[in-house]
């Protein structure tokens, strides 16, 4: 039943059949082939099963959300402010790039939306100062892995509904590695700057870092004032993403004045159908996770795991080598509906805290959005260059560095869970 199932989705993968019905096929071949009474309607009620939960809802009102905010002028405002901060040094737009994809990821959740809103606005003003189109594009689809991973995070509301664990602890637990990450990412940008010989910007005055400062005010504070409430218990996590929802909107309509109520019916269908692939995705990858675990295959995996090595750093080091191998073909949220049941019974049988594991994933699986084939940033990114004529081969070979520097971010969080779990421990006094 097992290898039916994980070969049947191996192979409709390869072949280019949507992951979310790749997924949902693997199950019924895996009921058909399977030892034990069941018949196909299973996977049915369990898709149903599956989307039947309130912390799921978060979901739709955080795709809104950042909708309304890539409409709305608040990524503009957060590129000026990082301009003010950081414009004058060297590969000051490559920076400003992932600084403004780190204030946009605080507050969208969602990688492919981080690319377009802050790639879309940044990347002819960066050809224009001399940056070649590839490595333009790299930095915007590297900037973009930080939308899951700084919180609020939509894979993280995933793997909390999954593993069972608090949503409002994931996301405390994603600052961090979201820290990390933009660090990482941004000395790439300024050694590969030195290297291309770029000149460094003007420096701004006070005067002009006070006026980005006061402009993009609002779009900053959202952030804590999602987790301010959730951490505060003034709100769970999927009514934070409704305040979300209520705050982009008055803020970009009534005080931006940059979305046009009569632009907002075209916000709310795209989040629609990016809501509806992500249910279908998550519906039918819980009835694969769940055909896993009354076959005990996660138990097996363990065990064989487990026979290779004791070793904690061993074992964590070969459960990132398979995430990353699984982001090539997969998207982040697949990956975590599929794998999560069978991880975390092996890593917290080494003593590894459930709010690391889900960190750890949801970083790791980040790295994905731009490892080819399913590249999701890297598409987007390579989208917003098409008029100068940038393969996705160009652009590919340019990520690697930012690749490099992501894969050591994903071992720093992985075997240092300080990084993840400090901010986390002193808040809760411990």
């Amino acid at each position: 039943m097992g290898l039916a199932m994980f070969g049947s989705l191996i192979g409709l993968i390869l072949i280019n059949i949507p992951v979310g019905v790749a997924i949902g096929l693997a199950a019924m071949i895996g009921i058909t082939t399977s030892v034990f009474p069941m018949q196909p309607v299973v996977v049915a009620q369990r898709m149903f099963t599956a989307v039947d939960s309130f912390p799921f809802m978060a979901i739709p009102f955080f795709m809104l959300a950042g909708g309304i905010m890539g409409k709305g002028g608040i990524s503009k405002r957060l590129i000026e402010l990082a301009s003010a901060l950081i414009g004058n040094f060297r590969g000051g737009l490559g920076l400003i790039t992932i600084v403004a994809s780190a204030f946009f990821g605080a507050i969208s959740g969602s990688n492919p939306a981080t690319v377009a809103a802050i790639a879309g606005s940044i990347i002819p003003a960066i050809i224009r100062k001399g940056y070649p189109a590839p490595f333009s594009a790299s930095i915007a689809a590297a900037g973009g892995t930080l939308g899951v991973v700084i919180p609020p995070s939509i894979p993280m509301i995933t793997f909390g509904v999954v593993a069972g664990v608090s949503i409002g602890d994931m996301f405390i637990a994603g600052i961090g590695p979201g820290i990390l990450l933009a660090l990482l990412l941004s000395s790439v940008v300024v050694f590969k700057a030195h290297k291309l010989g770029i000149p460094t910007e003007e420096r701004s005055s006070f005067r002009d870092i006070l006026m980005a400062l006061k402009n993009s005010i609002l779009a900053i504070i959202m952030p804590f004032i999602i987790l301010g409430g959730i951490y505060g218990g003034v709100f769970t996590p999927t009514e934070a993403g409704a305040v979300a929802v209520v705050y982009s909107l008055i803020v970009s309509v009534f005080v931006y004045h940059e979305l046009k109520l009569g632009e907002l019916k075209d916000v709310i269908i795209k989040a629609g159908i990016s809501s509806a692939v992500v249910f279908f995705v998550i519906a039918t990858s819980q009835s694969f996770s769940w055909l896993i675990t009354i076959a005990r295959i996660s138990e097996q995996i363990t065990g064989t795991m487990l026979s290779l090595s004791q070793n904690p750093f061993v074992i964590i080091t070969l459960t990132n080598v398979l995430l990353l191998f699984l982001g090539i073909f997969l998207e982040t949220q697949a990956i975590i509906l599929l794998v999560a049941p069978i991880l975390l019974p092996l890593l917290t049988n080494i003593g590894m805290d459930p709010i690391l594991i889900g960190t750890m994933m949801v970083v790791n699986t980040s790295v994905g959005m731009i490892t080819p084939p399913m590249a999701v940033n890297l598409f987007v990114a390579a989208g917003l260059v098409k008029e100068y004529n940038v393969s996705m081969e160009k652009i590919a070979a340019k990520i690697i560095p930012f690749l490099l520097a992501e894969i050591i971010g994903v071992l720093m969080v992985s075997n240092i869970p300080a990084i993840s779990l400090g901010l986390l421990r002193l808040l809760q006094g411990g």
